[in-house]
């Protein structure tokens, strides 16, 4: 019950930090004219956010980065607040958080505008940063590499670990992307996710990692704050790539990445529509599978409003989250 209450303080905390730093943000992106640019495919009610102040994720990454610093300082007059395990997904977030803010900036005011970073040049970043987290979580801080439901000890995978966590950790980052493009959706996704890897941390006894998570989760809720339909501000890929890149990091922590798909159910259905379509588009020369990809955009044009998609998603992320938690506690 005492690491529960401290987990969720911090993440009271958090939130209020987020809140307070978000006015001066959205003021500071505002002068410098960092606006959210919309592509000419995506649907026509999207045109009123032209403008809109972007590149938020930073609203996200600088309380939590506060927090979990100032918290381990606190360490050296005897409070064990947070762990240095921490400092892994810390400078993860940090790590990916500076890939996008690039990218954003290059499809803001760069040669690419409105298209950011090459895809490849993006994805061969997202996969050294990755590399250098997996083997960190292998040789340094040596995180159980897998559970399987039912059974109660970590399964050791070998040299296998590496690509597998690579593979998560990029993945989860590009997901949590294509989930980012509707008002408070990739907010609320990811809040959903990162708290029920808290609350499989708590069950774990991994104190400092389930702390560290509450202290995303309300962070993200500050961050929603500014972000709910009509949005005053986007996170672009500052935050998408940061929240993903962290969200697989801490999975792979827990041991159980296997129950992402349930507990990342949307950002997963997100990636694999895009997926689909592109091979379908492929296969049939010029067909497409869904009316437009990412997954949402699809919903919004065969009628369902902005906030149907969202809420409707929220709550399909809940259920996801909550029977990948029953799974993980088969015994």
């Amino acid at each position: 019950m005492k690491e529960t209450s401290v987990s969720l303080a911090l993440s009271g905390l958090s939130f209020i930090l987020a809140v307070i730093w978000g006015g001066p943000l959205i003021k500071l992106l505002r002068y410098f004219k960092v606006g959210k640019l919309i592509r000419e495919e995506e649907p026509g009610r999207h045109l009123e956010k032209m403008g809109t102040p972007t590149m938020g994720g930073f609203m996200i990454i600088a309380p939590v980065a506060l927090l979990t610093i100032f918290l381990n300082a606190v360490a050296l007059l005897g409070y064990d607040l947070l762990g240095r395990s921490v400092f892994v997904p810390l400078l993860v977030m940090i790590a990916f958080g500076i890939l996008g803010a690039v990218d954003d900036w290059e499809g803001l005011r760069g040669p690419r505008r409105r298209q950011g970073m090459r895809a490849r040049t993006k994805l061969m970043f997202q996969i050294v940063l990755a590399l250098v987290a997996a083997f960190a979580l292998k040789y340094f801080l040596n995180v159980p590499e897998m559970y399987w439901p039912g059974y109660s000890q970590p399964i050791s995978l070998g040299f296998l670990y590496i690509p597998i966590a690579v593979f998560i950790i990029v993945g989860c980052s590009n997901v949590v992307n294509f989930t980012d493009g509707l008002d408070g959706l990739a907010g609320l996704i990811s809040a959903t996710a990162f708290a029920g890897y808290g609350a499989i941390a708590l069950m774990q006894d991994q104190v400092f990692l389930a702390r560290f998570c509450f202290t995303i989760v309300g962070a993200l809720f500050g961050f929603l704050w500014f972000n709910v339909h009509p949005a005053e501000l986007f996170m672009g890929d500052t935050g998408s790539l940061a929240l993903g890149g962290t969200l697989g990091t801490l999975a792979l922590m827990t041991g159980q990445w296997l129950a992402l798909p349930l507990i990342a159910i949307i950002p997963v259905s997100e990636g694999i529509s895009v997926i689909l379509q592109i091979l379908y588009f492929k296969l049939t020369k010029g067909k497409r599978l869904f009316k437009m990809a990412p997954l949402h955009y699809h919903f919004e044009l065969i009628g369902w409003s902005e906030t149907q998609v969202v809420q409707r998603f929220w709550l399909v992320s809940l259920m996801g989250t909550m029977i990948g938690i029953a799974v993980i506690l088969v015994r």
